[in-house]
């Protein structure tokens, strides 16, 4: 599973249900959500059963779906129609299921909603919580939850990894958002002391952003892709003109004094980010501003480099290719991708319009 094979499930399953919103349960299951079971790699009925019999309520319920390994369920799904809301009442349900069978993984979905949950067990106390709530369209943009749900995922003890990774970073980035006022005074006090009054307001001014930079550094693992995808480049037709009209779901504008560019769109954010910055390449000589590589812009991940890897040789998990060997970071979120864009932009005298969904 990488961020192409769930974009191309999104875009099948946006058009089942544009054209059939109010599909009931039976037939939201056989429209959409066995695709996105195999999406997961988990397959009817190899190691998938229908209608899992578990008690909730004191009464005997049937779980839509029950993910097994080795013949015991290990995750639920729970599916509701595409003409029903995602409820309060559909967690608890669904939560029931998971502690008295001891399953440890579950999604609800409607197909258009998916929800993602997790059982914890503290000493005597057992606990669901939901780990993330996530659009359809938005999927591709959070493939370190999707990943953790994965069969090889679950099997190899690697879910549990990824999302209490996912669980410290969300505590550490409310901290450092809660708390950056007082962090930054701290931050530039140790500065100050260390070195001069002189430097009070630079130093505070540096911590500031230094916060900023790390939050964004962690919102951009919490989304990136769970495995690491790369696509070649392509020469893109581009029509210098600026009444171009592109097609995509998403859409980035190059101008420069006023004056249209290049435009390029596409339903998957990372092709847009690297068609865009590939023409800066090409055409702008964005490498010789921004040498030597790597490129950091932030504290630790490189943007661009020569080769998949990070300044502390670490594999670029997701990446593009770029014109001349060079390669090209993804893993950001929806607005991160976007502003990186507009920082290479700028870089080379260029601005950019984003449309669309971003």
């Amino acid at each position: 599973m990488n961020e192409e094979s769930t974009q191309e499930y999104v875009t099948t399953s946006k058009a089942v249900l544009d054209s059939s919103p109010q599909m009931d349960e039976a037939n939201t299951k056989a429209a959409v959500l066995r695709d996105f079971l195999r999406l997961l790699d988990w397959q009817i009925p190899e190691n998938t059963q229908l209608e899992y019999a578990v008690e909730a309520f004191g009464q005997v319920y049937k779980v839509d779906y029950a993910l097994l390994l080795e013949g015991t369920p290990v995750a639920f799904l729970e599916a509701k129609g595409a003409d029903t809301a995602l409820s309060g009442n559909h967690e608890e349900q669904l939560s029931s299921y998971m502690m008295n069978k001891n399953v440890t993984y579950g999604i609800l979905t409607n197909g258009k909603q998916y929800r993602f949950f997790q059982r914890h067990v503290d000493a005597s106390e057992v606990t669901v919580q939901r780990v993330g709530d996530v659009a359809l369209t938005e999927l591709p943009n959070h493939l370190s939850v999707l990943t953790a749900y994965d069969r090889e995922a679950i099997e190899s003890g690697e879910s549990g990894k990824i999302l209490g990774r996912i669980n410290e970073l969300r505590e550490a980035r409310r901290t450092l958002e809660a708390d950056k006022e007082a962090l930054t005074g701290e931050l530039s006090n140790v500065l100050v002391d260390k070195v001069s009054d002189a430097i009070s307001s630079l130093a505070e001014t540096q911590a500031k952003e230094m916060i900023d930079r790390l939050t964004e550094d962690i919102s951009s693992e919490i989304d990136a892709d769970g495995e690491k995808t790369r696509r070649a480049i392509t020469e893109p037709d581009v029509s210098l003109s600026e009444n171009q009209d592109v097609d995509g779901e998403y859409v980035i504008e190059l101008q420069k004094n006023g004056d249209s560019l290049a435009t390029f769109g596409s339903s998957t954010q990372s092709d847009v980010m690297a068609d865009a910055v590939d023409y800066l390449v090409r055409n702008h000589n964005l490498i010789s501003q921004i040498e030597p590589l790597p490129y950091v812009p932030g504290n630790k991940n490189a943007l661009i480099n020569d080769q998949p890897a990070h300044p502390d040789e670490r594999e670029m998990r997701t990446y593009r290719d770029l014109t001349d060997g060079y390669c090209l970071y993804t893993s950001f979120n929806k607005q991160d991708k976007k502003r990186q864009i507009q920082r290479l932009a700028n870089k080379c005298g260029v601005n950019t319009e984003s449309s669309g969904s971003w």
